[in-house]
């Protein structure tokens, strides 16, 4: 066999090893997924378009009430808070069948007001000015501790924890080297925050 066709096979089988290794991944948050508007789940404050196709008189741009609800003409309030869009044009769709012939609706989300909120990142502790920042995509840990200020003169960042909840709904703890990011530069540990983290300097035992 000649070697050029022997090296795809032991370069597949590397990556397979590779993909397989453990690596310590455990330790490092696992990566953001990015939420679309299709699965967005719409809250209160969140302001919805609804347009019906050849009836424009049936469009509205509206913030969905504290109720959760919003008013689509003929058809009245609509549950939107805890919907996706879609499910929320599909029902208006239907009600709408009752007095428009084959409706087409679309419910755009032109401003996540209340997304805004759930995806903020909290910085407390022994920081100069403990804050509560909007989520910015490519934001790391460092972009976070800066923002409030840098540490403080009682900071332990060496204890430095981010915590963010997983898909059950429970909260993992991922510890931060802060002292190395600040002090020699090894962002091993500068992790990719994610909306609703919460990053916590301890202050250290004297």
């Amino acid at each position: 066999m000649r070697i050029h066709s022997v090296l795809p096979i032991l370069l597949s089988i590397f990556l397979a090893g590779c993909a397989t290794s453990g690596g310590g991944a455990a330790d490092i948050p696992p990566a953001h997924a990015t939420t679309t508007t299709d699965d967005y789940h719409i809250g209160v404050d969140d302001i919805v378009q609804v347009s019906v196709w050849r009836n424009p008189e049936l469009g509205i741009t509206v913030p969905v009430r504290p109720d959760g609800k919003i008013t689509v003409p003929l058809v009245g309030d609509i549950d939107a808070g805890g919907r996706t869009p879609s499910e929320v044009s599909a029902d208006i769709q239907e009600k709408l069948g009752a007095y428009v012939r084959d409706p087409q609706v679309a419910v755009i989300l032109t401003d996540l007001r209340s997304h805004e909120y759930l995806s903020r990142i909290r910085v407390t502790g022994a920081v100069k000015q403990p804050i509560s920042i909007p989520y910015r995509q490519g934001m790391t840990v460092l972009d976070a501790v800066l923002a409030a200020g840098g540490t403080s003169e009682f900071a332990a960042p060496d204890r430095t924890d981010l915590y963010r909840k997983n898909d059950g709904g429970s909260t993992q703890r991922y510890p931060v080297r802060l002292d190395r990011i600040l002090g020699s530069g090894d962002l091993s540990t500068n992790f990719p925050v994610a909306p609703g983290d919460v990053i916590t300097v301890p202050e250290r035992i004297l």
